[in-house]
């Protein structure tokens, strides 16, 4: 039984989170085991759940402090002696590897999950990074196409050299139920209601400044139209004072931040996502799989279609456009809500398949 050093990073609730367990959960652990070196602020850490499948749980350092970081990551791998560690931090990966390089790990995975956006701050270090993306790394990841590409370079994927390795999920599980459903909505009061629904940061790259907008003009045509935002981040305040400014503080529900967040799919009639960018975003195949149709900008790779209701519409479009779509492929949805897990399994997003390469692709390569 090989173990692999997880750079996991900051570790919170989430789309990273929910990709590296998803694989691990399916894995054969007999022959592959996980241990997760997770930055000190994380404050998602499944710590229960890995010690249960036999991982281990190491933190370190945050990042911005990056000597005791750097420090901290060495001697965890040079005394476990590593054969293989995969760093799942973008750009920021450039860090682990030169330090998995000095402790000698042979096989040393970089995994791009995400891009980024010129005008955003956050980002700033990731395009300031990324043309270092190739050093210290033996082998390139990324969830996909677009990832890869964006943190690699095209020439690098056209050669063959990026492994893509899709955002997944346990189908059967996601998949729509009825009975949740309506077990939620009676739970919540929203039996009478048209449910549109966001689950993710109130951070920029979410744009949910816009997302309020795009419901306020959804709120003007459905008289009962309600909006459900579960999540947590910088902009909550910003994001309440619109609701406020906008007068519809009575038609938007703020649940924070939840982890029981399958009944939700399954309660919600749309789900809006109006990112800036993404990688190939979990919440975009939970919702398909649970029946309920999903709108993303176009800034977000179309590879996250998993069946028919995957919608895209462009940043460039008004607040007034996005809802005149919402609304009408939201009503046709409702009329014949089914699951979609079978769509899921086709196109390569179920945990179980996808789980099986990777493992092969870290036994091939250890040898």
């Amino acid at each position: 039984m090989k173990r692999i050093a997880i750079i996991a990073g900051v570790l919170h609730s989430g789309g990273k989170r929910n990709l590296i367990m998803e694989y691990y959960r399916h894995i054969d652990r007999s022959k592959i085991q996980f241990d997760f070196i997770c930055d000190a602020d994380s404050n998602g850490i499944p710590e229960e759940e890995i010690a249960k499948l036999g991982g281990r749980v190491y933190t370190v350092a945050p990042y911005k402090h990056i000597i005791p970081h750097l420090k901290e990551t060495y001697q965890i791998l040079k005394r476990n002696k590593y054969d293989t560690m995969h760093a799942f931090d973008n750009t920021l990966n450039i860090f682990p590897m030169f330090v998995g390089w000095l402790a000698g790990v042979k096989v040393r995975i970089s995994e791009s999950i995400s891009k980024g956006d010129k005008n955003e701050k956050k980002t700033l270090i990731k395009y300031a990074l990324r043309p270092f993306s190739h050093w210290f790394a033996t082998h390139y990841m990324a969830n996909s196409v677009d990832c890869g590409i964006w943190q690699f370079g095209k020439s690098t994927y056209n050669k063959g050299k990026i492994s893509i390795f899709k955002t997944v999920i346990d189908a059967e599980a996601n998949a729509f139920d009825g009975n949740l459903r309506e077990m939620t909505r009676q739970k919540f009061g929203w039996n009478d209601k048209i449910v549109y629904g966001f689950i993710g940061r109130y951070v920029p790259q979410k744009n949910p400044l816009f997302l309020i907008d795009i419901f306020n003009s959804i709120a003007k045509k459905q008289a009962n139209a309600i909006f459900v935002m579960i999540g947590f981040g910088e902009l909550e305040e910003e994001m309440h004072s619109r609701i406020k400014g906008l007068g519809i503080s009575d038609r938007v529900i703020d649940l924070g931040r939840r982890d029981d967040i399958k009944q939700f799919y399954n309660a919600f009639d749309a789900f809006l996502l109006p990112s800036l960018y993404e990688g190939m975003p979990v919440v975009g195949i939970e919702s398909q799989c649970a029946g309920l149709p999903i709108f993303f900008s176009k800034n977000i790779t179309e590879e996250t279609t998993a069946s028919v209701l995957a919608y895209y519409i462009g940043l460039d479009e008004t607040p007034d456009t996005w809802a005149d779509k919402i609304i009408e492929k939201t009503k046709a949805n409702m009329q014949v809500r089914k699951s979609h897990a079978d769509d899921i399994k086709q196109n390569g997003f179920d945990s179980y398949n996808e789980a099986q390469r990777l493992q092969e692709f870290y036994l091939n390569t250890i040898k």
